[in-house]
């Protein structure tokens, strides 16, 4: 054929393929739809160093097992890690953000945990190889603000710490609160005491009776432009999120949580039905099973990894029906929306959801 030919073939049998690929991206762009963020390739890692940070807290350093250089990552980011072939766990980094020589996680040894903080602590020591997740980051800083507020309970401290590292990396303006019950539950203290974070870390112990009372000068008023960030068990964030509601609007609060929020999860349920939008299948879901699980039994696999809702791995688009939300990812916003759930915990208040699956 000659070139002419050829040429004029080439052209019209691309026309259609783009026409199809830009209303695809425009009709992404009219849906709002945020992209999911799926499960990064699996990493193999040698735990280099384990540090008692405090009272039963560890931190353990991760490198890759060739020397290699570990994905990029920013402050927020966390990593799911495998403990066992049933257990993956979500930590997050609190190393120096951009770090790629060696990753810093740092995890509680909680007694009312579901056993992943306890294998942590006794059965994994320096040595040992790990199997982890690439970085994905579902609580990334906001640029530009003209200040930021970090206010952490407890092991909360793991995704600001980085935060605070990131920021004064950067000259930004910002202020850490810290609340723990001592000294000695205090991670990190060391290093949030340095020099370099004099003035911008303020240290709060065994303050439960007067949270409140802390809390309000500090969120009485939202100056435009700052954006509040906090982390910590759930009934420690409640109680931020209630002294913010009304002060501080929506889009200014960003809360990174690391666990289910259990009320939710212990909610009646009722049967209903979950159709494909994809393969027009219809599946049921019992009361006492999950979407994933409904699914799973039925053949067809999705991504998930904590199966708590916390994680943004199952993040599902809703074609239609009403979601029951019982996750901890949402924000209120996206929630009322019902355009996307969480399918590991979430169910349905309709009888029938239909998903983009």
């Amino acid at each position: 054929m000659n070139s002419p030919l050829l040429l004029q073939l080439i052209a019209t049998l691309a026309i259609p393929v783009l026409l199809v690929l830009a209303w695809t991206a425009v009709r992404s762009r009219l849906r709002g739809r945020r992209p999911v963020q799926t499960p990064a390739p699996a990493l193999t890692v040698r735990v280099r160093r384990i540090v008692d940070e405090a009272a039963d807290i560890k931190s353990f350093e991760l490198v890759s097992v060739d020397g290699s250089a570990l994905p990029a990552w920013s402050a927020g980011a966390h990593i799911d890690v495998r403990i066992d072939d049933k257990t993956v766990r979500q930590y997050s980094l609190c190393g120096a953000p951009g770090a790629r020589d060696a990753y810093l996680i740092a995890v509680k040894n909680a007694p009312d945990s579901r056993g992943g903080s306890r294998a942590m602590h006794q059965r994994v020591s320096v040595g040992d190889t790990l199997v982890i997740s690439g970085p994905r980051n579902h609580f990334a800083l906001v640029d530009g603000a003209r200040h930021y507020m970090l206010i952490a309970g407890g092991i909360g401290i793991t995704p600001l710490l980085a935060m605070a590292q990131e920021l004064q990396a950067r000259g930004a303006s910002f202020e850490l609160h810290y609340f723990t019950r001592s000294t000695a539950e205090t991670a990190f203290h060391q290093v949030l005491s340095s020099e370099a974070y004099a003035g911008k870390v303020n240290f709060h112990h065994a303050v439960a009776a007067r949270v409140h009372e802390l809390l309000r000068p500090l969120l009485g008023k939202c100056p435009q432009g700052h954006h509040l960030y906090m982390c910590g068990p759930r009934g420690f964030t409640d109680v931020i999120s209630e002294v913010a509601a009304g002060i501080w609007p929506p889009e200014a609060i960003h809360i990174e949580y690391f666990s289910a929020d259990q009320a939710g999860l212990a909610a009646p349920s009722h049967a209903f039905e979950v159709k494909l939008q994809r393969s027009g299948r219809t599946i049921p879901v019992a009361a006492s099973s999950s979407i994933v699980d409904a699914l799973c039994a039925n053949g067809i696999e999705v991504a998930t990894s904590c199966r708590e809702g916390v994680c943004g791995t199952c993040l599902t688009d809703v074609v239609a029906g009403t979601p029951d939300h019982r996750d901890a990812f949402l924000s209120d916003k996206e929630r009322k929306a019902g355009d996307k759930m969480m399918i590991c915990v979430s169910r349905a208040k309709s009888g029938q959801l239909v998903l983009d699956l």
